[in-house]
């Protein structure tokens, strides 16, 4: 198949829809436009700058900012001037910051919107040249604005071989240190072009941007967007999020398990679970209700729905499918470009499993149940870590990590992670994954975590909504059943011993959960572990 990079998709839509606009980014609440001319002239502006800096090609150059339209533009004059980039998560520590720039060895970085500069501006020492981009940001030596100023465009631009290196991407980091995830151009194209197909998008369709672009998974949807000239509207703020998403009505939405949840629980909070279910049961009342309830969270115009990231429990799954919103759940890592797996065309029957490979990639089990994967999607090597690159993969297949099964049909379905896994005192092993998802069925719980590893059982550490008072007793009642419920579907080894009920919620501000919004298990473990470690006789305790 022949794949084009990035840079080669703008020219070629450059020249056909030069004055047809891509991208839309509100900029003090006002929407503003960038055609194809507009992004192309402004990328080879910035790529001529880049050059006069006397950078070599191959050089890193860091991205460090919340999304917009400025941020995929420095992304393609990178590559215009032949260097390579390095994305940062806006929402990463000091310590973190401090690590990517110096293991990638990075030379200069764009900076621009943050809710928290303080890390950023700490951590960027003053051998690396700041780009502000055109928001408040940082203190920077030069600005993307003066670049565009003083700089002609770059006509000799950088055409990159489809077998070079695009970009390194640092993983979120659950456990330990965040590895340098180094992608080609052809692991990017194959994924987006074998989206593209899949999901049959055209240059009539239109995304909302608003998950990092810094995770594989929004710079993949970018360059599907770029592939095939899909609109991106750019979200300005988290407070302006439901107002950018009723302006820009996508024309699908791909989100995480956490804001799928966060969704619910406003909807649930205008009307109680058992009305809601009433009335969806009523005939050509129960549609009209369902599409009332899309129209208020601005997805009306959204022909189809994605769940990434990390595990979603299969009872929202079904709570979603019954307002005509048809979740496909997905999976896939930064090792493999973004997507490699997922449930579309969506089959009802497939919920909860993360259905079949895409065509860029090939799948299998290894006899201990591991995903195994490879393919044109799949990366090479981890920058600069020859050791981890060799423990990872195995006879020309990459181990993923992740525990699966696997119909006759070629239906996958995720179990969790293999380190996910401990043992209870009893010397027997339990997957957290499926447990939590049994939880979930209850929809007074936010978060959940099971937890076990030297326990007589497992203890499940839950996050109930913030709107939930403890001394609810019909909240502790339905925690009862639920208790009950799952206990009676799980082995004697796996029944929970008890619910452990926490008084904070789990955040990216106190390092509980990844940037992507999945939780740090052995942070979550090690901050309640004298806690749950103590004796205990009863069903619920509250912190």
């Amino acid at each position: 198949m022949r794949y084009f990079t990035p840079v080669e998709n703008l020219l070629r839509h450059s020249a056909q829809y030069g004055n047809d606009v891509l991208f839309h980014q509100p900029i003090a609440k006002q929407w503003h436009t960038f055609t194809w001319n507009d992004i192309e002239q402004q990328a080879r502006c910035i790529a001529a700058a880049l050059q006069e800096q006397g950078y070599e090609k191959g050089t890193k150059i860091g991205i460090l900012s919340k999304n917009c339209a400025h941020w995929l533009i420095a992304d393609l004059a990178i590559m215009m001037a032949g260097m390579i980039s390095v994305p940062i998560y806006v929402t990463a520590n000091e310590e973190t910051i401090d690590y990517v720039i110096n293991h990638a060895g990075i030379k200069a970085i764009f900076v621009g919107k943050f809710d928290d500069p303080l890390a950023a501006e700490t951590a960027i020492g003053s051998d690396v040249l700041r780009i502000a981009f055109p928001y408040p940001t940082i203190s920077a030596q030069v600005t993307f604005t003066d670049w565009l100023a003083n700089y002609s465009a770059l006509i000799d631009i950088h055409q990159s071989d489809i077998d070079d290196v695009a970009t390194i991407v640092y993983t979120s980091g659950s456990t330990g240190v965040p590895k340098g995830v180094v992608i080609s151009y052809k692991n990017m194209a194959s994924v987006a072009q074998c989206l593209a197909d899949t999901f049959n998008v055209t240059k009539h369709d239109h995304m909302l941007s608003y998950l990092p672009l810094a995770h594989i998974v929004e710079r993949s949807n970018s360059c599907v967007a770029l592939y095939v000239g899909m609109q991106v509207y750019f979200v300005g703020s988290l407070d302006s999020f439901i107002d950018d998403l009723h302006y820009a009505k996508p024309s699908f939405f791909i989100s995480v398990p956490r804001l799928w949840t966060i969704f619910q629980a406003n909807v649930l909070a205008k009307i109680s679970p058992k009305k809601l279910q009433w009335l969806l049961k009523i005939p050509f009342v129960g549609p009209m209700v369902a599409k009332k309830i899309r129209m208020a969270l601005g997805l009306q115009e959204a022909k189809w729905f994605s769940s990434g990231t990390a595990p979603i429990p299969l009872s929202l799954l079904h709570w979603y499918q019954k307002l005509a919103m048809p979740i496909s759940e997905g999976w896939g890592m930064t090792e493999t470009a973004g997507a490699s797996c997922i449930n579309y065309p969506f089959v009802k029957e497939n919920l909860g499993t993360i259905g079949k490979p895409l065509n860029c990639v090939e799948m299998k089990l290894s006899a201990q149940g591991e995903i195994l994967i490879r393919g044109e999607a799949v990366f090479s090597e981890y920058y600069l870590d020859k050791k981890s690159t060799d423990e990872s993969f195995v006879d020309g297949w990459f181990r993923t990590g992740d525990c699966a099964q696997v119909d006759k049909q070629g239906v996958y379905t995720i179990i969790g992670r293999i380190k996910d896994k401990f043992k209870t005192s009893k010397g027997k092993y339990v997957a957290p994954v499926p447990i939590e998802s049994l939880l979930c069925s209850n929809t007074d719980i936010e978060q959940v975590c099971v937890v076990g590893a030297g326990l007589k059982q497992p203890v499940a550490l839950i996050v109930l909504k913030q709107s939930l008072s403890h001394q609810n007793n019909e909240v502790e009642a339905g925690l009862l059943r639920t208790l009950q419920w799952v206990n009676n579907q799980l082995e004697s080894h796996q029944k929970l011993d008890y619910l452990f009920i926490c008084n904070e919620t789990w955040t990216i501000d106190n390092d509980l959960m990844t940037p992507t919004l999945k939780i740090k298990r052995n942070v979550i473990e090690k901050k309640y572990a004298e806690l749950v470690g103590k004796a205990f006789v009863g069903d619920i305790l509250w912190q």
